[in-house]
């Protein structure tokens, strides 16, 4: 098991506890980021509950080599889908699509995500017809929140 792993498999019983579950868990630059979900968002609370709890474990058990920081946030607002649990949750928002290089067809896109499944996703461009991905042929993908124009007086 690699040391993100070993980090998930030791910190998701406390994230669990909290109400709360892994959106995302990333080791990159000296930076372990915990990135905590759960319906209706989460508060300052959960994420203080949630860095003393992984703090306090981390501490104990030292699974990462090194020096490094831990960064316990929310996903966003704008939040990056990067599993297929993501992006079928995500379904009917509008993303924002990188393609990797070498994939057929306009690089970035931008439109409603119509539907995910194990296997891929499909986006509706701003033009043109209905797109179907493969999760292998993205490089980024992230939800778009749109301002809704206030009523006019």
């Amino acid at each position: 098991m690699d040391t993100v792993g070993r980090v998930r498999a030791l910190v998701e019983p406390s994230v669990v506890e909290a109400g709360a579950e892994i959106y995302d868990l990333e080791l990159a630059g000296g930076v372990l980021r915990l990135t905590l979900d759960r319906p209706g968002g989460v508060d300052i609370g959960v994420i203080g509950t949630v860095t003393r709890a992984v703090s306090r474990l981390l501490d104990e058990d030292d699974p990462i080599a090194g020096e490094y920081t831990l960064e316990v946030t929310s996903p966003g607002l704008e939040r990056p889908l990067r599993t297929p649990a993501h992006f079928i949750g995500a379904v009917g928002t509008v993303v924002t699509v990188k393609t990797r290089a070498g994939v057929e067809g306009d690089r970035r896109l931008k439109g409603p995500l119509v539907a995910a499944d194990d296997t891929g996703f499909d986006v509706q461009p701003e033009s043109g017809p209905v797109r179907r991905l493969a999760y292998d042929e993205v490089e980024r993908v992230r939800t778009v929140f749109e301002w809704e124009a206030a009523p006019k007086p």
